[in-house]
């Protein structure tokens, strides 16, 4: 079995070969008990522009606090107090979306598939080859740039329906399922023409020109986890 020291020198070695070019608020957090690897990893990462963040335990990487940027995690599996697995277990049930990517000293078939099944990008043997560490940390961060976008563009989608009022949400909600400004007026008990004011300022505030566009956006609702929101 290679030794930290014996992974680390070959790692070093190999540190020419990066060639990624992250963007500045890229972040990969290296979580390893061993600190020959954290420190050879981490110089391997950095010489191909990476925000490297290193750690000695699951627990000091908790204790780090928040973090907002785009990144993953690369970790290691066998770490005493806490595993590597144990870590992503606790970081799926609270809600934190950074992509792990496992290191293994003694990667056997049952682990990785466990390790796959809870979400990971990728298991790879220590010492990790440089082109293949490469390639599953840009992976990694594009899926979380993915999902952060995804975020963003569903917090945009509940704001614009916030912004609603009781009426136009009403108004809205109809006008998706198909129905008629003189059909939602009946069932509103109000004007053909009030319905077509509210019809419009709900469109305007939703950023939608047309019914089509609506109802594509209405399945957003659906995606965002809006609550109440009608479907076609």
């Amino acid at each position: 079995m290679q030794t930290g020291r014996a992974c680390a020198l070959r790692m070093t070695l190999r540190a020419c070969c990066l060639e990624a070019l992250p963007m500045p608020d890229e972040t990969v957090f290296l979580i390893d008990d061993d600190g020959d690897v954290r420190d050879a990893v981490g110089r391997l990462l950095r010489s191909g522009g990476w925000a490297v963040e290193t750690f000695a335990t699951a627990r000091e990487f908790l204790g780090r606090g928040a973090y907002a940027g785009t990144g993953c995690v690369l970790l290691d599996i066998s770490m005493p107090d806490m595993t590597g697995p144990q870590l992503h277990a606790w970081m799926r049930e609270h809600g934190m979306s950074l992509p792990v990517i496992y290191l293994s000293g003694h990667c056997d078939v049952p682990t990785s598939v466990q390790a796959m099944k809870q979400g990971a990008i990728d298991v790879l043997e220590k010492p990790a080859d440089a082109d293949v560490l490469e390639d599953a940390i840009t992976r990694a961060i594009a899926r979380h740039r993915e999902h952060r976008q995804q975020r963003q563009s569903d917090d945009d989608v509940r704001s614009r329906l916030a912004s609603l009022s009781p009426r136009e949400r009403q108004v809205l909600d109809q006008v998706v399922l198909g129905r008629l400004n003189k059909q939602i007026a009946a069932d509103l008990g109000i004007a053909e023409k009030t319905v077509k004011v509210h019809r419009g300022r709900a469109m305007a505030k939703m950023k939608v020109r047309s019914v089509a566009a609506l109802v594509h956006l209405s399945d957003r609702f659906a995606a965002a986890g809006v609550p109440g929101h009608a479907t076609a």
